[in-house]
């Protein structure tokens, strides 16, 4: 008796095991579902809807990296230089020189708990100076990107605008973008290694799951 209810314990909890596993593979990403939020509020403001471009994503992706996961950095004047975009962002991402377009807009926040895109946005627009960078008329495209440090917090947003041409600006070569987990960009439909919330929450399931199973063999 007491193996067959061990065994059925075994076998539900194997069951969530691989529900929660499959969690991880959300292909939601929060970085496209900022980059909603962010066209909702221009053209409820009479602004322009922006193109979502995977290369600039992929390069808001690197500028966080830059910051080797200091969040006091950030709400500084410290930024990465301007020649970090053709040295480094780009061909870390695979975007050709050429095409890189100009800079009209950033916005950075960090935080050591997962913030939603929701809660993301508010942090980025927290002022008037962060409200005009979002509904500049300068803007033709945007690219969105969030990343935790070393497999959790902190978690850094950052948004980048630019006056490029969308279809021409930030080209990335062979239409993809090299690979640049952890984290996640915009544009680029990528399943971005499970939604991070998604994914901390589903893994601490996971680890819960598998104490509860080496208990139930130990009956």
């Amino acid at each position: 008796m007491a193996l067959s209810a061990q065994h059925l314990l075994a076998s539900a909890l194997l069951a969530l095991l691989l529900a929660a596993t499959s969690a991880t593979d959300s292909k939601n990403n929060p970085a496209d579902e900022l980059v909603t939020l962010i066209n909702a509020n221009r053209t409820a403001s009479k602004a322009s809807s922006l193109a979502d471009n995977q290369g600039l994503g992929c390069i808001a992706l690197q500028y966080i990296k830059a910051y080797k996961g200091e969040c006091n950095e950030v709400g500084g004047n410290k930024k990465p230089v301007e020649s970090s975009f053709i040295d480094t962002f780009a061909p870390n991402c695979g975007v050709q020189a050429t095409t890189l377009a100009k800079i009209t807009g950033r916005l950075l926040a960090c935080q050591p708990a997962y913030p939603p895109p929701a809660e993301a946005f508010n942090m980025l627009i927290s002022d008037a100076r962060s409200l005009d960078v979002l509904h500049s008329k300068n803007h033709t495209e945007v690219g969105a990107a969030v990343t935790g440090t070393s497999g959790g917090g902190p978690y850094f947003w950052c948004v980048l605008f630019s006056s490029g041409k969308p279809n021409s600006s930030f080209t990335v070569e062979g239409g993809v973008p090299k690979t640049a987990h952890p984290g996640c960009f915009s544009g680029n439909n990528d399943e971005c290694s499970g939604a991070i919330s998604t994914s901390v929450s589903a893994w601490r399931l996971v680890t819960a799951i598998l104490f509860a199973l080496a208990g139930a063999f130990t009956l």
